[in-house]
Order: C-alpha cells, then structure tokens, then sequence
C-alpha cells in the first residue's frame, strides 16, 4: 500500500479535538498574514487608545478626584486600566466587521465546504484578533509609561494583569463573532460592535469613581464585567482603585473578572458556532 493510500485513514482517525486546533491555527495563520499585508488596520488600531491616554491624562487629569486628592498623576495611574480595558474590548468591533466581510465575500461558504473542524473558522479568527490585541496592549503600555503611568506590584502580578486583559479582550470577540454572524454587511457589524460598547465602558469604574455615581447607576457599573477586569487590573498593577464596595465583584474582582470571561466564552461560542453552521 503506497503513501497517498495511508494518508487516508491517518487523516480520519485524527482526534476532533487535535484536528480542531490543527485547523483553528491555520485559519489563525491565515489571518495574521492578511493583517501583515494591510498595515493600515493595524496602525489605524493602535491610534484611538493612545488617542484616548493622551487626551483622558491631560484633559481630565486635574479634574478628576480619586482618593481625595485631584493629583494628575494619581488619575494616571488610574485611568491606564481603564484604558487598557477598553482598548481590548473595542476590538470586538474589528472582529465582528472581518467575519461579516468574509460573509459577505462568500469566504465562509468556501470553508464551510472544506473538511474542517465545525468552529475551527471563527476560532482561528478570534485567536488572530488576540495576536492584534496583544501587539495593541504592548505599544499602548509603552505609551502610558512616557506620559507617567507606573507600577508597583511585581513582574508576574503585572504579567497577570495583562493575561486577565488578553482573556477578556478573546471573550468579549465572541461577541462579536455573534454580531459579525447575524448582520449583512461589515458597515453594519462595525456600527452594531460599537453601539452596546460605549454604555459597556463608560457605565463603569474605568474613567470615574463609580462610587460617585447616583445608586442605581452605581450598582449597574459595580456588577459590570467591564468593571471587573478594569479593577482586577488595577490591584495587579498596585495603582488606585475605586472607593469600597460590598459588590461581590469589587471585592473579588479578579475571581469575578474571570468568571465573567469564562462564562462570555461559553455562552457566545456556542451562539457563534450555532449561527455559522446556518450561516448562508
């Protein structure tokens, strides 16, 4: 029996869960590429969050009370998780946009009729937009140290921070991966990936104390996942925080923060999945 013949039964017998990771990198690999050939998406990425550093540091720097005192710096050191959140959850926008693009150039279709493993596409997808991410989080770190941000826990606690970053910002394109799936055109998931996201991350702890804020609109910010990771990060980093809380998530935000990603991943893969197996 010649090679070409054993190939058959080898390629069969792979296991689901190693041929769905096979594929998944692949699709993955085949993205990073396409983004490494338009380097404008990319540049155009990392613009806006160092947009928002300079412009929140300096124009709110010395308005802002956090802890009793309106020390610019002091707001530095507080809005950077703020920021850092919000850049990795602004990405959804991106994600849901390249997969209605690939719906609507019929590229979905394509792989659909290859013999992939179901979901291998939109993780692929996803796992290429956490490449993105990273690279996005690591020149914007690079920025908040010019303008004054600091740290002052450890290296790992640090590096944990912005794993608890990189897990949000990989939960949160799922949902995307959902918008990208139910809309017609990449204009449409543009404009829908960022019309929940500013309620999201404004209604939250990243910017302002959210003990500031009227009851029940404090309650709807300490209950938000955003609001979770954005404090989780800040104990990480050792930077300010909001004032005490009896939220469950603000005591524990780093258990909430990923409990909150953990279940976002659950719940929106199965959604995403589901609605590219019916995808036309």
């Amino acid at each position: 029996m010649n090679a070409a013949t054993d190939a058959v039964p080898a390629t069969a017998s792979t296991h689901p869960v190693s041929r769905s990771i096979r594929d998944s990198l692949v699709v993955a690999e085949r993205n990073l590429i396409r983004m490494s050939r338009i380097p404008e998406m990319v540049i155009f990425g990392l613009i806006q969050p160092i947009m928002f550093v300079v412009l929140f540091s300096y124009v709110f720097g010395g308005s802002m009370n956090i802890g009793g005192t309106t020390d610019p710096s002091v707001y530095r050191e507080f809005l950077m998780a703020g920021i850092f959140a919000q850049t990795v959850t602004f990405a959804t926008a991106g994600a849901g946009a390249g997969i209605a693009d690939d719906m609507h150039k019929g590229l979905i279709d394509r792989f659909r009729s290859l013999p992939m493993a179901r979901g291998a596409v939109l993780t692929g997808r996803t796992l290429a937009d956490l490449v993105q991410t990273a690279l996005t989080l690591f020149v914007l770190a690079m920025v908040a140290l010019l303008v004054g941000w600091r740290t002052h826990t450890s290296a790992g606690e640090v590096l944990a921070a912005f794993g608890l970053l990189l897990l949000t910002g990989y939960a949160f394109t799922w949902i995307g991966a959902v918008i990208g799936l139910s809309v017609r055109t990449p204009e449409a998931a543009t404009s829908g990936g960022l019309i929940w996201l500013f309620p999201v991350t404004f209604v939250s702890n990243a910017f302002v104390d959210s003990q500031q804020m009227t009851p029940w609109l404090r309650h709807v910010a300490e209950w938000n996942p955003f609001s979770a990771t954005v404090q989780a990060c800040r104990e990480l980093f050792g930077n300010p925080g909001v004032s005490p809380s009896d939220a469950w998530p603000m005591q524990h935000p780093v258990w909430a923060s990923l409990v909150y990603s953990v279940l976002i991943v659950l719940v929106f893969r199965t959604l995403a999945v589901r609605k590219y197996r019916s995808a036309a």
